[in-house]
């Protein structure tokens, strides 16, 4: 192996390109373990990644792409060794470290998780990083009393990456889940995922705000933020909880203090990046046993290659991406 692919972003005036280039083992950053990668998902913080107001990235050029899958070809930490399959998310991966839209990537030993039985490769790119921030909402959500039979639980943002396993796990799990998307051609979809119930978005946020309103749900799993979350907070059951993880919708909440005060209301807010290691390979093989949905592989909108990359970061940031996209290497 002499020369690889992989997608490089670089900074010219106030855009940012975005070109497959052939690369070197030695343009690669430091790092304890060489990886051949064999997939990677396309994330909203990816999109973000390929501009250049997105806030993701601040040294060019660069490879983004925030997780992977994939065999190990050498390593200097004692943890891993050739031929051994893992995963790889957060951290600083994609973000200031070269990430997975590349052939080949580089990586600290402690940023990898060994693939866990119950997941290939392209499982454990199904869930990715989105997958991981949705089986991490869902346990937060239970460790504060989340249970089947206390009532319905909410998923904002369903169609998307987060929003359409959170459901998935939530229906195996024998919970009743009302889905809230504002893509009416993909109600379908959610039910195959195992949704109960599918509500337009305006059902959740319809433009005004109250301080508290009708208890509707017991809990929520909401990757999207802004004022539809200020919204939900106001309809969740005394002493329910509500598991954010995104800011699709903006990153201000205009609540008040009465969801909390008044009705005992749990904020829970999901750190997938940091999440510490040990916690992170715990959860990951429960995501390959009680947490993985039999819709997993429904999930998959499509595999692409490196050279269909840029159009796909742009459409997730639009919000024409259903479940996942998975970047497949050979």
């Amino acid at each position: 192996m002499n020369t690889f692919k992989a997608l490089v972003l670089a900074k010219q005036g106030d855009e940012v390109t975005k070109d497959v280039k052939e690369l070197s083992v030695d343009d690669l950053p430091e790092g304890d373990v060489l990886v051949k990668v064999s997939y990677s998902g396309v994330n909203y913080k990816d999109g973000l990644a390929g501009k250049a107001n997105g806030n993701i990235v601040k040294n060019y050029p660069f490879v983004p792409g925030i997780d992977m899958s994939g065999t190990v070809v050498s390593s200097k930490d004692s943890r891993f060794k050739e031929g051994d399959e893992i995963i790889a998310t957060s951290y600083e991966i994609g973000v200031s470290h070269y990430g997975g839209y590349s052939e080949y990537a580089r990586l600290s030993g402690d940023w990898i998780v060994p693939l866990p039985e119950g997941l290939s490769l392209k499982e454990a790119m199904i869930f990715g990083t989105a997958g991981f921030t949705a089986a991490l909402s869902v346990q937060r959500l239970e460790e504060n009393g989340l249970a089947p039979e206390k009532g319905k639980v909410l998923v904002t943002g369903a169609t998307g990456g987060v929003g359409s396993i959170a459901a998935a796990i939530l229906a195996k799990r024998g919970y009743d889940v009302t889905a809230s998307t504002g893509k009416e051609s993909e109600h379908g979809y959610l039910r195959e995922l195992g949704a109960n119930e599918i509500i337009p978005r305006e059902d959740v946020y319809n433009g005004e705000l109250k301080p508290l309103d009708k208890q509707l749900w017991q809990g929520a799993v909401d990757p999207v933020g802004g004022k539809p979350l200020a919204s939900v907070l106001s309809k969740i059951q005394q002493h329910g909880s509500v598991a954010v993880s995104g800011l699709t919708a903006g990153g201000d909440v205009p609540t008040s203090v009465f969801p909390f005060i008044l009705r005992g209301i749990n904020l829970l807010g999901i750190d997938s990046v940091y999440c510490p290691m040990e916690i992170r390979e715990k959860l990951w093989k429960r995501m390959g046993d009680d947490l993985k949905p039999e819709a997993l592989q429904q999930m998959v909108e499509k595999e692409i290659t490196l050279e269909e990359l840029p159009d796909a970061m742009d459409r997730i940031l639009d919000s024409k991406v259903r479940g996942r996209i998975l970047v497949k290497f050979s």
